[in-house]
């Protein structure tokens, strides 16, 4: 779906790039990750693949075109939802609708939209009466009125709780499933994990990993198990090597005298791989 190669951008008041030389594809048809902390160039990169930004240097192409030779008719293919909703909040949500309607070609199915987000019954409610989360919900509704081929989602889930988070991801899912393609950058690294096909981790203007969320898992973790199980009323805790696990006696032999609690792998999470690859924190990197 992109291609881009070679990319390179830098504020006309800054003395340097600010994304420097990165090469990636996001593959049709697959939920993209983009992760890394504030200043990384996420917003940047993604404003680029939007053509906010126009001055780069490199080459991107959508569709097997360079973007450079869109027109506004570019804007029919893709939908946005960014972090911080921005509505007409003396409007309804549908008179807001309504009016984002007016601007694309094809119209998806509005009522299907906002009955699938629990925003229906809040119609003809001014969404400066909306709480963050009924903000965002919307905020996802705008972005697929067009029904777009390409979707970018920044933080679609903070602010919103489980249940409605859940109902997010998978209209996303669906999204990707139907034949779309998405394009994600959160901080919550569970639903990057429940979402994403690839993630790209971008430090300082670079790309350090692209990969699945399953083989940097299992890259980044320790070839091993560990078993939990209950010995005179404590929990004991052991590990084992897994190359011939099989054949391991005292591993096989605990199995099958010991009161066991949980085992686990030694495949790490993506928090410990994002502050690994990026060297902060998640949460010294939101503050």
């Amino acid at each position: 779906m992109y291609k881009v190669e070679d990319l390179r951008f830098k504020y006309p008041k800054n003395k340097d790039d600010v994304i420097k030389g990165i090469s990636f594809e996001i593959k049709e048809g697959e939920i993209f990750g983009f992760l890394g902390p504030s200043g990384a160039g996420k917003s940047t990169t993604q404003k680029i693949l939007i053509k906010i930004l126009e001055d780069y240097r490199g080459k991107i192409s959508y569709s097997g075109k360079d973007v450079s030779e869109f027109g506004n008719d570019f804007y029919e293919d893709i939908g946005v939802s960014f972090e911080m909703p921005i509505h007409f909040s003396k409007m309804t949500a549908m008179e807001n609708i309504n009016f984002f309607l007016k601007l694309y070609k094809r119209n998806a199915d509005v009522e299907t939209l906002m009955k699938r987000v629990g925003l229906w019954e809040s119609k003809d409610k001014m969404v400066g009466e909306f709480s963050k989360g009924m903000k965002i919900r919307l905020n996802i509704v705008r972005a697929l009125l067009n029904e777009p081929k390409m979707l970018f989602l920044d933080e679609p889930t903070n602010g919103i709780d489980p249940a409605n988070a859940k109902i997010l991801k998978d209209l996303v899912k669906e999204f990707r499933d139907a034949g779309g393609t998405v394009f994600i950058t959160s901080h919550i690294m569970s639903d990057i994990d429940q979402l994403c096909d690839r993630v790209a981790f971008i430090v300082d203007g670079e790309i350090k990993e692209i990969d699945s969320p399953r083989n940097l898992k299992i890259r980044y973790g320790k070839r091993e198990l560990r078993v939990e199980y209950k010995e005179n009323g404590k929990t004991i805790t052991r590990e084992f090597p897994m190359d011939n696990i099989g054949k391991n006696e005292e591993f096989l032999t605990l199995l099958q005298t010991k009161d066991i609690e949980t085992i686990h792998s030694g495949e790490t999470t993506l928090e410990d791989i994002f502050i690994k690859v990026t060297g902060v924190g998640l949460r010294d990197e939101s503050e």
